[in-house]
């Protein structure tokens, strides 16, 4: 993805000590960034914005924002922070049509503006509340919105969905990936969360010690992830219908030879196609329908001849599977 000039984003990004990176992205694209604690992915996120000091370049929809160097304020971009960063003595309206009126439109252009984000991401009637006055879920809607506001070409999500509980994360996810699938720019979104790299973005970008470990398709990075943090974090089977997703872990489906019968509700038919070491298991890949991963123990590799090509049943219960949609 990095040798390939794109007119969405470019960038190779130096920062001493602490991040080694490159990478370019399609516009129309979501990038999940993915790594542990301290693999630089906050770094890139504010190396992008202009807000720590690096070297290199860093090209956005055919300009360069480094040659020159452009501020912060002069980036075309939206930045959603950890903390949501709201304006504490602006109300929610305020807060987001601060970016269209920094960019010169009248106020009630801007406002207007403000209210339609609002609106679209369900805090309409909170408008003129403050951010001491909102939930930490409401919050962070009026910053997604704010970001959103000035039509960004690149969008910087750092964690949107932290520190929230599950319910409202699930519903934000769901209702993030509704924009985001209309979004024209470049969106890059750093997540400690296997759901919101599978569901929310086309490309994984995974970072360890402050270098690209890996990097490709949802699929690809799941399918051979090449750190144990992929691993723990990309390792999950994901189906989507309509606006439901269901999760479950490659630990919870059973592999047979034959129909499964009993309390698995979910069953599916396919054909391995990899097997490959996975801790103190065997992880296989296998293909029907749709694609999924399954552990099995050496033991049962050997016992049921678990080969590329070999036909089987996958099954898991209801109470392995992890529900979410909109509300």
């Amino acid at each position: 993805m990095a040798d390939q000039p794109v007119s969405g984003l470019e960038a190779r990004i130096h920062v001493p000590g602490r991040l080694e990176a490159a990478l370019a992205a399609e516009p129309g694209s979501v990038v999940a960034v993915i790594g542990p604690n301290g693999a630089g992915k906050t770094t890139l996120l504010r190396a992008l914005a202009g807000l720590v000091e690096m070297t290199g370049s860093v090209t956005v929809a055919g300009e360069s924002w480094t040659d020159p160097a452009r501020l912060v304020r002069e980036r075309h971009l939206g930045f959603v922070f950890q903390d949501q960063s709201l304006f504490p003595h602006l109300a929610a309206l305020a807060n987001v049509a601060f970016g269209p009126r920094s960019r010169g439109a009248r106020r009630a252009a801007a406002e207007a503006t403000a209210q339609g984000w609002l609106d679209r991401l369900g805090v309409a009637d909170l408008a003129a509340r403050r951010p001491a006055e909102l939930s930490g879920g409401q919050a962070q809607r009026v910053a997604i919105a704010r970001a959103l506001a000035t039509e960004p070409a690149l969008l910087l999500l750092d964690e949107p969905f932290a520190g929230l509980d599950v319910g409202v994360a699930s519903a934000l996810r769901v209702e993030l990936a509704r924009h985001l699938a209309g979004y024209d720019g470049v969106a890059l979104l750093v997540t400690h969360d296997a759901i919101d790299a599978l569901t929310l973005a086309d490309r994984v970008l995974v970072l360890d010690e402050g270098r690209v470990a890996q990097d490709g398709t949802p699929h690809e990075v799941a399918a051979h992830p090449r750190t144990d943090h992929v691993a723990r974090l990309v390792g999950l089977n994901v189906l989507r219908e309509g606006d439901t997703f269901r999760s479950f872990s490659p630990s919870a489906v059973t592999v047979s030879l034959l129909r499964p019968e009993g309390s698995a509700r979910h069953r599916w038919r396919g054909t391995v196609v990899s097997a490959a070491p996975h801790g103190d298991a065997v992880r296989l890949l296998v293909s029907g329908d749709t694609d999924l991963l399954a552990d099995v123990t050496p033991a049962s590799m050997g016992e049921l001849h678990l080969l590329p090509g070999r036909e089987v049943w996958l099954s898991v219960k209801e109470t392995a599977v992890q529900t979410y949609g909109a509300p």
